[in-house]
């Protein structure tokens, strides 16, 4: 991304957008800020409460100063005023679970634009840490950004062999160190990974107590989802390990995990190994055993980051296609010739018809599942897994929010999973996830209500993030910008400040400067 691009969008927003205040600015030139009104709109604030209809939302710097009925409060001398009849504003939307390639020129816009404000990453990189910085900076427009460690597996890795960044421990001592790297590099939290020997976990868990980083991912194959909540486990990603813990023939399941060994290519061996267990376990699923299960993790606080969109493509592909409205946002390189290659490749690779069919009815019964958790009440947040086939950055978390409708949670629940729990699972509801006096100024202008019809978080009219208003046309003018910049070929150049490569997430320990 060029001087003269960054110009071009400083000078788009310019004419739309309120400035960005940094935790920097004095308190008298907060004092001096000017205050912009939004007037008439219906404010869905994310708490749980029912749509409250002719009100007014006050924006003083990056803080929300005031939000309530229009003929309650004033609107100060000197306020801009945005007069919004007949639209709806909710809290800025959260993706909990991506991994974004470097493109610093598409994904933080294009994340923006679709009125997502925070994101978690959930395979970190120097490069997403000078990303992070370019934002918070006021270089970049872009979501507040939380950065997991680079994947932690065991050995063999899943990602042995192929270009994606991780780190395989073998020994206590390795693990421990894993820990450490991660505190070291600024990760907000540890990322495990599901070929992690039991031991090895355990090490990580505790270690990751002592430098006070919460850590979450993959239940590893040979581990208990029971014992991995009362670890402490922050987020179970992806479900894995509930079909396991919940099955009858639980003993002889994970004795066949246990028997398990992998040939390369890794993820391809086992990603088709552990369904064929997966599909027997899901098949003799005991109601019982999962209400205790869900119970302990409600009891617990362990959040579920189920990331249905991405079994949506894993297991039914053919119908996951996003349209080309959603792909002319996307790199070629990243794009739906990229994601054929991959599912033909890693996927798809060896599997027979009888197992195409399997998939087919286990997507449905992962639908189930996330009904069931959310019925027990069991914390669950909005992901994509973004970077993974036929998952489309920006786009599908508002697919997401239509699957978990299908699960049954109503309209204000599936919402609340992308807003006010993620805030808290970050540790961060003090700050974000609903739209309160003094909190973060985040939010979404939408032309339709998502309390009557969840699709309706597509029809985004404008974007509020740390106080600038991003507005129709703004808006326009960045998606407009982001499709230029994914026609043309990945930048060979690296981003001042930081030492990794920039031809896609291939960042390997080494390049990072990691030792264990």
């Amino acid at each position: 991304m060029n001087l003269s691009r960054r110009q071009m969008i400083g000078a788009t927003l310019g004419a739309f957008a309120l400035p960005v205040t940094t935790s920097a600015t004095s308190a008298s030139a907060s004092d001096a800020q000017p205050v912009t009104a939004l007037t008439g709109v219906t404010v869905i604030d994310g708490t749980g409460a029912r749509a409250q209809h002719n009100m007014t939302v006050l924006i003083k710097g990056d803080r929300l100063l005031a939000v309530g009925r229009k003929d309650a409060i004033g609107v100060p001398h000197g306020a801009h005023v945005i007069p919004l009849p007949g639209k709806y504003v909710i809290p800025g939307l959260c993706d909990m679970h991506l991994h974004i390639a470097p493109r610093e020129d598409v994904y933080p816009a294009l994340l923006v634009a679709n009125g997502i404000t925070t994101v978690r990453e959930m395979n970190g990189s120097p490069w997403h840490h000078h990303l992070r910085r370019s934002i918070e900076g006021g270089r970049l427009v872009g979501p507040r950004w939380t950065i997991s460690s680079r994947i932690v597996d065991g050995a063999p890795s899943l990602w042995d062999g192929l270009p994606q960044p991780h780190l395989s421990v073998t020994s206590e001592k390795e693990a421990r160190q894993a820990v450490r790297a991660a505190k070291a590099e600024g990760a907000d939290l540890v990322k495990v990974y599901s070929r992690l020997p039991a031991g090895l976990f355990r090490v990580i868990a505790a270690e990751a107590r002592r430098q006070g980083l919460p850590f979450a991912g993959h239940v590893p194959d040979l581990f208990d989802a029971r014992e991995a909540s009362d670890l402490g486990m922050r987020t179970f990603e992806h479900m894995y390990g509930l079909f396991l813990a919940t099955a009858r023939q639980e003993r002889e399941l994970r004795r066949a995990v246990a028997r398990v060994r992998l040939d390369a290519p890794y993820y391809n061996d086992w990603f088709r190994r552990l369904h064929a267990i997966e599909w027997k376990a899901a098949a003799v699923h005991d109601r019982d055993k999962a209400a205790r299960l869900f119970e302990q993790l409600a009891r617990n606080g362990t959040w579920q980051t189920p990331t249905i969109t991405m079994y949506r493509g894993l297991d039914t592909p053919a119908e996951a296609r996003p349209p080309a409205d959603q792909v002319k946002y996307l790199p070629a390189s990243e794009g739906m010739q990229m994601w054929d290659y991959v599912a033909a490749e890693v996927y798809l690779r060896g599997r027979t018809p009888e197992e195409t069919a399997q998939r087919k009815e286990l997507f449905w019964r992962r639908i189930e599942l996330v009904g069931a958790l959310k019925e027990a009440g069991v914390p669950v947040l909005a992901g994509t897994d973004t970077g993974t086939a036929y998952v489309a950055a920006g786009f599908a978390l508002h697919d997401e929010l239509v699957w978990l409708t299908k699960a049954g949670f109503s309209s204000m629940e599936a919402l609340q999973a992308a807003t006010v729990e993620p805030a808290r699972a970050l540790g961060v509801a003090h700050e974000r996830g609903t739209l309160t006096r003094g909190k973060a100024a985040d939010m979404v202008v939408l032309d339709a209500n998502p309390l009557t019809d969840i699709r309706n978080t597509r029809r985004v009219n404008a974007v509020v993030t740390r106080g600038r208003y991003i507005a129709a046309q703004a808006r326009a003018a960045l998606l407009a910008d982001v499709e230029r910049a994914a026609a043309k070929p990945v930048p060979t150049a690296q981003p001042a400040g930081h030492g990794c490569a920039c031809h896609g997430p291939l960042v390997t320990a080494q390049d990072a400067g990691l030792r264990l």
